[in-house]
């Protein structure tokens, strides 16, 4: 078998996200499974990791099915830690669960794949001269969000609907916000599912992207 770390932001395992990763992946891979905030409370995650003022906001899932905030500058070192304690596991392909923009993750010896290098420039040749929607998971993203998209020459219109508050009306609402601004549309989170798509699709009308299913495809070709 050939090992493939995946790393959430959130705590491991990803229950949600696991399925969509093992319907693209080949049989031949075992998903190793670590999750930044294993083994902490929601009321330690939120003291500790809670974001400052101006600091880039990230949010993930508990195996409880709460959803928590962190502020990236609390979170990254301890992302950086569960890397490295990866690589001491012998793991040479390690999968970033997160469309959140890292900047200066580092590995010793194993190759870190960040869907924050490879979705963007992938959407761009997707949408061509189009105009892109992308669905956030809280309202605070949308600027932080932007820039990276913005690196490939994409100015698209944002819609916010959380993964991890699940009611149709509100991804509805996105959808119908985008519907005649956009041509095709960006789940922009690896915590949104395939039924999140498919709301998201019959409301619009249009083409939905799922991050984590995009990135899992793209993995299976490189793995």
């Amino acid at each position: 078998m050939t090992k493939l770390g995946v790393i959430t932001i959130g705590q491991a395992p990803r229950k949600d996200v696991t399925p969509i990763l093992e319907e693209h992946l080949p049989s031949r891979v075992d998903i190793v499974q670590a999750g930044v905030l294993d083994g902490m409370t929601k009321e330690e995650i939120d003291a500790k990791l809670k974001p400052e003022e101006g600091d880039h906001t990230l949010t993930s899932r508990l195996t409880t099915g709460q959803s928590v905030v962190m502020g990236r500058s609390k979170m990254q070192p301890l992302l950086q830690q569960k890397i490295y304690a990866m690589e001491e596991q012998g793991i040479r392909q390690i999968l970033l669960l997160c469309t959140g923009v890292f900047p200066g993750l580092a590995t010793q010896s194993s190759y870190l794949i960040e869907p924050d290098h490879i979705i963007p420039p992938a959407v761009k040749a997707m949408v061509g001269p189009r105009r892109l929607g992308v669905i956030v998971p809280l309202e605070e993203q949308k600027d932080s969000m932007n820039s990276k998209f913005e690196l490939h020459g994409l100015h698209p219109v944002f819609a916010v609907a959380s993964p991890y508050m699940v009611e149709e009306g509100n991804f509805e609402a996105a959808a119908r916000a985008l519907k005649d601004q956009t041509d095709l549309i960006l789940l922009d989170c690896m915590g949104y599912t395939e039924e999140a798509r498919r709301i998201v699709a019959e409301a619009s009308g249009l083409p939905v992207i799922l991050s984590n299913a995009i990135m899992a495809k793209i993995v299976s070709e490189m793995i």
